[in-house]
């Protein structure tokens, strides 16, 4: 589907984005991405990288003009703290960002939009939560902000695929929670695993944990990840969000018993600390429906996708 057609990655130089650039180059396609405050990661003369500041209209179509697909992967993201202690800070920018693409997008005449919003649409469920219940009830205190700032992106791709003339066709996909290569190392804005891989990687004794290790989430590896979003931005062609996610759910106490082994670390001291920010203790994600439309399993076991993980961050990083 993407072999020699224009293909723009909003957010070139960010985890999902860096991963998608290599996966689209490996199948052929004429890849433009995007970059702000940071410089790519990856670095391939084949990529047109274009300096832009999405929370500028003019920025964005420059960059969209004569792409025929477009994934919006550009975000401000962070790590518990942020959350915890700025919730707004995912609000303003991110709004304003997913407005002017789908704008801009839809004026060039894209083909397809893709926009990656993320499980906190859900209410704090105890169950694996489907699609339909995004809209189902209130959100997890914590995620207030940024989860209403997701819905309300979402429902402006429904608007651009349903409620006008001559709609757009836009994807919408809500994953688990991504790690694995190019992730976000810095403690200022890692999350869970890249932090916990990083502090095992160097060392740390004790290794410090937020919160009291019992949170399950489910861990999809960005490898797994791109390929879900890849087939849901080909195959879906009705607005239908879906989730992108293992299925499985792992406690972040069992997660750092498999990073502890993967990397050798041989009886670290642990020390759980409960005064520092944590998120939802419980994320359960109904993985069914992409696998019943578009036939995505998430094939990489978690033991393999940390190996993976950390055998690349000891080569490029540490």
């Amino acid at each position: 589907m993407f072999e020699g057609k224009n293909v723009l990655v909003a957010g070139g130089s960010g985890f999902v984005g860096t991963n998608l650039t290599v996966r689209l180059l490996e199948m052929g396609a004429i890849v433009t991405a995007t970059i702000h405050k940071r410089q790519p990661q990856f670095k391939d003369e084949r990529v047109n990288y274009i300096q832009a500041d999405l929370t500028n209209p003019i920025d964005c179509q420059k960059a969209v003009k004569n792409q025929q697909f477009v994934f919006m992967c550009a975000a401000n993201t962070s790590g518990a703290a942020v959350i915890e202690n700025s919730p707004l800070a995912h609000v303003t920018p991110n709004v304003i960002m997913n407005t002017n693409m789908l704008d801009a997008a839809y004026s060039a005449g894209a083909l397809k939009y893709l926009f990656i919003s993320s499980n906190t649409v859900y209410p704090p469920y105890e169950h694996p939560v489907k699609e339909d219940e995004a809209f189902a009830g209130d959100l997890y205190e914590k995620y207030y902000c940024v989860g209403w700032m997701k819905r309300f992106s979402e429902i402006l791709c429904g608007m651009y695929s349903e409620q006008i003339k001559k709609p757009m066709k836009t994807v919408v996909v809500r994953p688990g929670n991504i790690y694995g290569e190019w992730d976000d190392f810095e403690w200022e804005t890692s999350h869970v695993l890249p932090a916990l891989i990083r502090k095992v990687v160097e060392r740390h004794d004790p290794v410090e944990v937020w919160g009291d290790g019992n949170d399950r989430k489910d861990f999809i590896y960005i490898k797994d990840f791109i390929d879900g979003m890849l087939m849901a931005m080909e195959k879906l062609e009705t607005f239908q969000p879906v989730n992108i996610a293992k299925g499985e759910s792992i406690s972040v106490r069992e997660a750092l018993d498999i990073i502890v082994k993967a990397d050798s670390y041989i009886n670290p001291t642990i020390k759980y600390n409960s005064d520092k920010p944590s998120m939802i203790p419980l994320r359960l994600i109904d993985a069914a429906l992409a696998e019943r439309l578009f036939g995505f399993r998430a094939a990489t076991s978690f033991e393999e996708g940390i190996r993976n993980t950390i055998a690349w961050y000891r080569n490029t990083i540490a």
